[in-house]
């Protein structure tokens, strides 16, 4: 990139004018699990509790001032995370970065977590700079459900292909026009989108369970996503799963540009964040001077 490009990612190393604000008001970044179905989401709104407040009013109780707190992500209501990355300012906190994790969780409930915390340099945009998205969507293929884990995943009573499934995903990586798997609500400038990976695989069930199904998850990287795109995705591949389609129609689609109305979107209580991807150099030493 430019020098000057806005989109270029801010230096690791502050000029010298930066110096004396660098000291006075630091930039966390903060990786945050969370389940999140009984919150409306990631992003603070008036009609439900939102992840995005919860954690602002405990960072608030740390560090005795109000923060904006900013997300990698909006994650939809009854969508978890284990990789939400959020960042926020603070001129009051001189200790270490680390030490942030622990008291920030004092104030969180069980259901959500400070997981990590480093420092960032100033300018850093969970959204801006990431490279790239991790999610993972989970089923539950069987005949029975499973009261423990429903919450987290997509009961699908009955078997699924996992070998059409597979066949079907190699065909939506590399740069497409995804608008297909983009639900209506949230319009952005471009549908075009770069898929990295798409790893398709089962696991088995506990004691108890083993011998009624098994556990099968798809998990999705790319360098971002539209509204409902891991959900829309899931969704025809579990229509391929049930052999009600070939592979070769997700390709026929992708490339139609238009969502199929025989194709229905995932619940969002099987999708998980796994991980956001930034450039190392947007983070700092824990010992970085205050």
């Amino acid at each position: 990139m430019a020098p000057n490009d806005p989109n270029s990612p801010p230096t690791a190393t502050p000029q010298s004018d930066d110096a004396s604000q660098v000291r006075k008001e630091r930039t966390f970044a903060l990786t945050v699990a969370y389940d999140g179905s009984l919150y409306a989401g990631w992003q603070t709104q008036p009609n439900g509790l939102a992840i995005q407040q919860v954690l602002a009013d405990a960072i608030h109780q740390v560090v005795h001032h109000t923060c904006i707190v900013n997300g990698s992500g909006r994650t939809d209501a009854g969508v978890h995370a284990i990789g939400q990355v959020a960042s926020f300012r603070s001129p009051t906190w001189k200790l270490p970065a680390s030490r942030l994790i622990q008291a920030i969780n004092r104030h969180l409930p069980r259901n959500i977590c400070v997981v990590d915390c480093k420092n960032a340099v100033p300018g850093f945009d969970p959204i801006r700079h990431a490279t790239a998205k991790r999610y993972r969507y989970t089923l539950r293929s069987s005949r029975i459900p499973d009261p423990l884990q429903y919450p987290f995943h997509w009961w699908i009573p009955k078997d699924l292909d996992i070998g059409e499934m597979q066949a079907a995903a190699k065909l939506l990586l590399g740069t497409h026009d995804f608008k297909a798997f983009e639900s209506l609500g949230s319009p952005r400038k471009s549908s075009v989108r770069t898929i990295y990976a798409i790893d398709i695989y089962q696991r088995p069930y506990p004691i108890g369970l083993q011998n009624n199904g098994v556990e099968i998850c798809i998990e999705i990287e790319a360098d971002g996503f539209l509204y409902n795109m891991v959900r829309n995705i899931a969704g025809a591949l579990v229509e391929i799963g049930k052999t009600r389609f070939s592979p070769l129609w997700i390709e026929t689609t992708l490339k139609s540009a238009e969502r199929s109305s025989v194709s229905q979107t995932a619940p969002a209580r099987g999708l998980c964040l796994l991980q956001v991807k930034y450039p190392s150099n947007l983070f700092l030493a824990d010992d970085y001077p205050t």
